[in-house]
C-alpha cells in the first residue's frame, strides 16, 4: 500500500530522508559538564584513566585534530603530538597553549544525553531509525517539502542545540545512503540539502571513501583499480566489482549511483503519529486555520486506525514566522482512537492560536498503544474547560517525556545494513563520530 496522498500546503515528490549526526558526541557530551573545555582541544578515551597514558581515543574534538591526534589512536601517541595541560603547566619544555584536555569515556552519561537528543527527533518526526547512540535516520516525508526541507532541518538543529545543548549536523536527500554522506559533507554544524534531481551531481565529484558503505581499505582497493571518485565507482562495471568484493561491490556501485531502495523502518514500534501542513503565505485567517486543524487531525486519527493503534496524548503545532515552533497537547485518562475526539481537542488546543499569522500546523497523537487494550470512557472530557498544556519551553509534559526515554534503549552499534561501513578489522572505537 502506498503512501497517503500529502495536504495541502505540502507536494508528494519523492521520500524525504534526514541524517542527523552529533558532531564529536562524546567530546560534547564533556563541554556540556564542563563549559570550560569548549574551544579547547579536548580527547576522550577508551579505557583512558586520568593521569595515565593507556587506552585508545574514542574522540578528538576538531580542535584536537589540528594537532594531529584521530580516532583509535594509542592515548599514548595522542600524548606526545598533544599534551595534557595539567602537565605542560608544570613542564618547562611544554608549551600550555599547545596542549589540550583528556577525559575517560562516561557512557552512561552519554547515553542519557542521546536520549534528550532523540525525544527532539521523535517529536519532529512520525518515523525516526536510531542507527547509534548519535545517530538516527528520519522520514519526514509528511513533515515537510522539498521546497522548506532545509529551513525544517535548520530549525531542527535549531532546537536540538536549544534543548540539549549540543550541535549535529544533518543530512537531507532522498535516499538513506545519500542522507548519510550528506551530514558528513561539511562537518561541523553542517547542513546539506540534495534534491532528488541533484542526487547524481552531488556524488560524482567526491573521493570514492565518501561513498556510503565504502571504508578505508575498500577505497585503497578501488583506487588500485583506477576508481578515484564517486563518479569512477557509478561508471564501474558492476561485474567487476562484484568479483572483487562480493555483493558489497553491487551495493557500492548502486550507492555510488544514487539508487538506494530502503526506506527508514524504526526499530521497535513508533512513538507517535503526527501530520503538518504549511500555508503557501503565513495566514490570520481563522476559518482556514480550523480547517486545516480538521483536515490534520482527521488524516492523523485515520492513519492511526488502520495501524490499530490507540493514543492517550493529542498535540498541536503551531508555526508562526519566521519559524517558531509552540506546542500543546492534552493527555487523556487511558487510550483512546476516536477521530472526532482528536478533532475537537485539537480545535480546542489550537483556540489560543486562532488569529495570529500562522505559517504551519501540526495534530499529533503519542502515548500509543498497540495491545488490545479495551478504549477509555472518555465522559470526563465532555467538560472542554479541563485541559493540561505545554509550552515551547515544557514541549511534552515529563511523564510523557519520561515515558519515551525510558522506552527508547540507546544503541552503541549500527544495524545490519550498516555493517559494511568500514572493512573488516578498520572499525574504529570512534567511527558513529
Amino acid at each position: 500500500m502506498g503512501r497517503p496522498s500529502r495536504l495541502p500546503g505540502t507536494a508528494k515528490i519523492d521520500q524525504i530522508v534526514c541524517h542527523v549526526d552529533a558532531d564529536c558526541f562524546y567530546a560534547a557530551c564533556e563541554r556540556l559538564r564542563e563549559p570550560a573545555l569548549r574551544g579547547e582541544p579536548l580527547v576522550v578515551g577508551m579505557g583512558y584513566e586520568p593521569g595515565t597514558d593507556s587506552g585508545a581515543v574514542a574522540t578528538a574534538s576538531y580542535e584536537a585534530r589540528a594537532y594531529g591526534v584521530e580516532s583509535a589512536q594509542a592515548i599514548s601517541e595522542a600524548l606526545e603530538q598533544l599534551p595534557r595541560k595539567i602537565d605542560a603547566a608544570s613542564r618547562d619544555d611544554l608549551d600550555v597553549a599547545a596542549a589540550g584536555f583528556y577525559r575517560p569515556v562516561d557512557m552512561e552519561f552519554y547515553e542519557s544525553v542521546a536520549a534528550d537528543v532523540k525525544a527532539v527527533l521523535h517529536e519532529w518526526a512520525d518515523t525516526v531509525r536510531e542507527v547509534s547512540v548519535d545517530e538516527a535516520y528520519l522520514d519526514v516525508t509528511e513533515q515537510t517539502s522539498w521546497d522548506e526541507v532545509e529551513e525544517f532541518a535548520s530549525s531542527l538543529k535549531a532546537e536540538i542545540q536549544e534543548r540539549v545543548g549540543i550541535v549535529v549536523s544533518v543530512g537531507v536527500a532522498p535516499t538513506m545512503s545519500a542522507a548519510k554522506v550528506a551530514s558528513d559533507h561539511d562537518k561541523p554544524d553542517g547542513l546539506v540539502v540534495v534534491p532528488p534531481e541533484s542526487v547524481s551531481d552531488f556524488l560524482a565529484p567526491l573521493d570514492v571513501e565518501a561513498v556510503h558503505g565504502v571504508g578505508p581499505v575498500t577505497a585503497d582497493a578501488l583506487r588500485e583499480q583506477g576508481i578515484e571518485t564517486a563518479g569512477d565507482l557509478a561508471a564501474a562495471d558492476p561485474a567487476v566489482l562484484e568479483r572483487s568484493f562480493g555483493q558489497r561491490g553491487r551495493r557500492m556501485y548502486r550507492f555510488a549511483r544514487g539508487e538506494d531502495s530502503r526506506s527508514v523502518e524504526p526499530r521497535g514500534q513508533p512513538k507517535s503519529f503526527s501530520r503538518e501542513s504549511a500555508f503557501t503565505e503565513p495566514t490570520a485567517d481563522r476559518e482556514k486555520q480550523r480547517q486545516r486543524v480538521r483536515t490534520l487531525a482527521s488524516a492523523v486519527a485515520q492513519r492511526a486506525a488502520r495501524r490499530g493503534v490507540l493514543y492517550q496524548t493529542i498535540g498541536i503545532k503551531a508555526v508562526t514566522p519566521p519559524f517558531d515552533v509552540t506546542t500543546r497537547e492534552r493527555t487523556l485518562p487511558g487510550p483512546a482512537g476516536d477521530e472526532a475526539l482528536v478533532e475537537r481537542l485539537a480545535l480546542s488546543l489550537f483556540e489560543e492560536f486562532e488569529g495570529q499569522q500562522i505559517r504551519k500546523l501540526g495534530v499529533r497523537v503519542a502515548n500509543l498503544s498497540f495491545g488490545s487494550e479495551t478504549q477509555s470512557q472518555l465522559q470526563v472530557w465532555a467538560n472542554e474547560g479541563q485541559k493540561t498544556t505545554s509550552d515551547k519551553s515544557d514541549s511534552r509534559n515529563d511523564t510523557h517525556r519520561q515515558n519515551e526515554c525510558d522506552e527508547r534503549e540507546c544503541e552503541h552499534n549500527h544495524e545490519h545494513e550498516h555493517e559494511y561501513e568500514r572493512d573488516v578489522g578498520q572499525r574504529t572505537l570512534s567511527e558513529f563520530e
